[in-house]
């Protein structure tokens, strides 16, 4: 009686172990052996055990899944009070608050480089990051470098072409900070501004790269064709014609799709904020990583490509961080996607089948310029001291601190 049990024990033991390695064979076909161990592993096993062998235990998916949909949600839960979000647009998702950084800027050049400007010199293999040996930042310095200007001219016939449901929600989210009589400057302006319809602007300004595609725009007042990714390295653009336009002239500043080609974007936003008047907002809407890629891949940077879409919005809100620190406020991420984009499909071939379908994914990140300190408060001298260091270029956000405290 005893040996029976004990048989049958062993043989559940062998059907559970053949499950459960069948089930990683089905899913990780890298770890799947070689054509000739399979063979073996064929005439040694019944045809009983094989047919187990595609038919994953149930009560080991089935919480598999579920954990990675609760992951999923937790990710998507927003990180801001209801009373912050009812005076913001739809969608907020990171509010004033939740943002956390590093002390000094985290990124090297080759987090913006693009595909034909990297090189084995400037890679850093998986091994090399291990033992702490990264490639030298001059590496394959002004080799292959990227020509912006001359790309977006030789592709200027090339439409991102929004689906109207994303373009729809880019709209509606101007609409809530954007008034009538406003002065706008647009960074990386084209033939589209996705501004709302009846919106009367007094002045609107584009800068962009290609000059027939901003003259097809019919809300752009005046039009520049500037290089901003050619820039004065802690400084910001560099053009004589930027500088013209003056130092706290426009309401707001507003760059759509255009974050994810730059290559020096800490400068474009310190020019961004300069730009502003005190008190005026910047908004940088821009979509999922994948949103164009068939039209516009050379042109994507590292950092775009290697990173996620929520990844993308942190990253973002560095970038306003980095580039004035405290002289920014009320910085806040909005997810501002289509429900179609956001809906999950649990059969994981529907969901590629309907990729293409379906509207990308949209995000906001912006914040406003801080007003900057005019008299010295004997009461408050830090205040003054600081908002004299926030453009600073020399100084990291850590060490303008430490010089106030």
């Amino acid at each position: 009686m005893g040996l029976c049990i004990l048989g049958d024990i062993m043989m559940a033991s062998k059907r559970l172990s053949v499950a459960l390695i069948a089930c990683g064979f089905v899913s990780t076909h890298a770890f799947a052996p070689s054509a000739t161990s399979r063979g073996r592993a064929t005439v040694a096993e019944s045809s009983d055990t094989a047919l187990h062998a595609f038919a994953p235990p149930t009560l080991i998916i089935g919480p598999m899944i579920r954990r990675m949909k609760e992951e999923q949600e937790k990710k998507k839960m927003p990180m801001a009070g209801a009373n912050e979000a009812k005076n913001e647009a739809p969608g907020l998702r990171v509010g004033a608050n939740a943002w956390k950084w590093p002390p000094v800027w985290p990124y090297d050049s080759n987090f913006f480089k693009r595909k034909s400007e990297m090189n084995e010199k400037n890679q850093a293999a998986p091994m090399n990051i291990l033992t702490g040996q990264m490639p030298s930042p001059d590496a394959g310095e002004g080799e292959n470098e990227f020509n912006s200007l001359k790309y977006w001219e030789e592709n200027s016939d090339i439409k991102t072409n929004l689906d109207p449901k994303v373009a729809e929600k880019i709209k509606n989210h101007y609409s809530f900070y954007l008034r009538d009589g406003m002065s706008v400057l647009e960074l990386g302006a084209a033939e589209e501004s996705y501004l709302p319809d009846n919106l009367k602007l007094n002045r609107h300004v584009g800068v962009g790269a290609v000059k027939k595609q901003m003259e097809e725009n019919p809300s752009i007042t005046e039009s520049y064709v500037i290089d901003l990714n050619d820039v004065v390295a802690d400084e910001g653009i560099k053009s004589v014609e930027f500088s013209n336009l003056g130092n706290d002239t426009f309401d707001a500043v507003i760059m759509a799709n255009t974050i994810d080609f730059l290559n020096n974007p800490r400068e474009v936003f310190k020019s961004a904020w300069r730009a502003l008047k005190p008190g005026g907002i910047m908004i940088v809407p821009f979509l999922s990583k994948d949103a164009y890629v068939d039209k516009f891949d050379e042109a994507f940077t590292k950092q775009w490509r290697d990173m996620t879409d929520d990844q993308h919005m942190w990253v973002c809100g560095s970038f306003f961080q980095f580039s004035a620190g405290e002289g920014w406020e009320g910085l806040k991420g909005f997810d501002i996607s289509p429900e179609e984009a956001k809906k999950d499909d649990d059969n994981v071939l529907s969901k590629l089948s309907k990729k293409d379908e379906r509207p990308c994914e949209a995000f906001v990140v912006q914040a406003r310029k801080n007003c900057l300190v005019e008299e010295l408060d004997e009461d408050d001298v830090e205040s003054f001291i600081k908002s004299r260091m926030w453009m600073l270029p020399t100084l990291e956000d850590r060490d303008k601190k430490t010089c106030c405290s």
